[in-house]
């Protein structure tokens, strides 16, 4: 039973307060959600400095410029994006009637739904807790945030800073553990968005079923990057590298695992070895890469490292931390170096697991045929990169490939446009969102029909004689 889940009761007065302050207003004019929006952007940047630092904290080490550009500065082009298409997102379409309806007009009416859910998680805290929240407002919602207890410093400050900005009926902050957690998703919100592992993920679905409470589910899997035949090889490498160590590789799309061509594998490692030399100097004090959040997440990469390596596979540091382990890393600060990993059985952790860290596994693959096999015998991931210069290619390896996302010559920065829809497929998610499908998302999207006060309604109803009889040869005519 829901109501004896710890926190529920306290959960269900806010959420209860929200949903009455919606049915009080339940379509905001456009110029009300503009003022919200403008709020949040607002909020984000005279806060900046404060909310990068929190973040820092809460990792042990993430540099500001990592902080401000991949979390703040991405809401506000989204926030932009939304001032700039909001009110024309939010007025009717119209459709066709058809020739058999005519005249009436066929409408879709975008509708705010009521009350959204939003879980947000560690890895990006800002991004993944108010990106969210820009659709959510850009279609006229109230929203409740749950936020991770990995970063305690982030969320108290997220919760301070919504309080001062936003009514609590209007928009409102929760924190606490998996307890709190799992209650905040048994709540009959009206649409309900997830980010997070593909584990949990399933248990938020399974309670939100019991309020038939839609769902987004934003998760992760294990996105793969193919290197073609034709690709710029060092232009790739550089471009995986740079994916890979962003946050240490603690990215629902951070590139999982590439396919590279066969005998490819030395040239690999020694351009990445470049590569993070050049990003990262002096890696061991550098201070613009990021620790792993925890002890135990740290532990757990450790793990799949040890245990790839015992079933036989070769560990190739791509920097040195401390030369502790064979994998680069200094446990005393969570320092993780970017370890590329050859030979690790199909059956390890490394190869099974979402690895959300700075290994990477080189897999050789003598065709493309058999790059594509290898990634469809597997879960359809979040993103998919593929690295290659011929248009043939390309449009191969799209039309035979499912993943949530692509990026061309290029990783995660399809995650930055703020006009294509972000969502996974399968394993990896449900539903998407960001600019106008985020508004779709946390939108009604109410059909309607008018019917004007002369039309042929008559024509059809009964009593059925010879005029329905014609009208239906007509309709059914080969």
């Amino acid at each position: 039973m829901k109501n004896d889940l710890p926190g529920y009761a306290a959960l269900e007065a806010l959420w209860r307060e929200q949903r009455q302050a919606h049915l009080r207003t339940p379509f905001p004019s456009w110029e009300t959600r503009a003022t919200h929006l403008k709020a949040l952007c607002a909020m984000l940047l005279d806060h900046s400095d404060a909310l990068a630092e929190a973040v820092s904290a809460d990792f042990g080490n993430r540099a500001k410029e990592e902080v401000l550009f991949s979390e703040i500065a991405l809401v506000k082009i989204e926030i932009e994006a939304a001032l700039k298409h909001g009110k024309r997102w939010m007025k009717p379409q119209r459709r066709s009637a058809g020739l058999w309806l005519q005249p009436a007009r066929a409408t879709v009416m975008p509708q705010p739904l009521g009350v959204i859910g939003i879980v947000a998680p560690w890895n990006y805290p800002i991004l993944l807790a108010a990106g969210p929240l820009v659709g959510a407002l850009a279609a006229g919602n109230r929203a409740l945030i749950k936020m991770s207890e990995l970063t305690p410093r982030t969320s108290a400050l997220f919760e301070e800073l919504v309080t001062k900005t936003f009514a609590r009926n209007h928009v409102a902050v929760v924190n606490g553990d998996a307890s709190v957690g799992a209650a905040f998703s048994a709540l009959p919100f009206d649409h309900l968005l997830f980010t997070g592992s593909t584990h949990v993920g399933r248990e938020v679905m399974r309670a939100a079923a019991g309020n038939l409470t839609p769902v987004t589910l934003e998760l992760g899997g294990k996105s793969p990057a193919i290197i073609g035949p034709r690709a710029r090889f060092h232009a790739a490498v550089d471009s995986i590298v740079t994916g890979k160590t962003l946050n240490a590789g603690q990215t629902c799309i951070a590139p999982d695992y590439v396919l590279v061509p066969r005998g490819k594998e030395e040239a690999f490692i020694a351009r990445a070895r470049a590569c993070v030399a050049r990003l990262y100097p002096d890696f061991a004090r550098n201070r613009d890469y990021t620790s792993i959040v925890s002890e135990r997440h740290f532990a757990r990469l450790q793990r799949l490292a040890d245990e790839a390596a015992a079933g036989g596979a070769q560990l190739h540091p791509l920097a040195d931390a401390s030369g502790a382990v064979a994998s680069g890393a200094d446990a005393s600060i969570r320092r993780f170096a970017p370890c590329v990993v050859t030979g690790a059985p199909d059956d390890s952790a490394l190869m099974r697991e979402e690895v959300f860290g700075p290994l990477l596994p080189l897999v050789p693959y003598d065709t493309l045929d058999d790059a594509l096999r290898y990634v469809n015998a597997r879960e359809r991931p979040l993103a998919l990169y593929l690295f290659d210069e011929d248009r043939a290619t390309i449009e191969r390896v799209l039309r035979e490939t499912i993943s949530g996302g692509v990026s061309v010559n290029e990783t995660l920065l399809h995650i930055a446009c703020d006009d294509l829809p972000f969502g996974g497929v399968g394993a990896s998610g449900m539903g998407a969102y960001h600019g106008y499908d985020g508004f779709v998302t946390f939108s009604k999207m109410k059909p309607v029909l008018t019917q004007p006060r002369f039309n042929t309604r008559a024509l059809i109803a009964p009593p059925y004689g010879w005029r329905v009889r014609a009208i239906l040869r007509l309709m059914m005519k080969r």
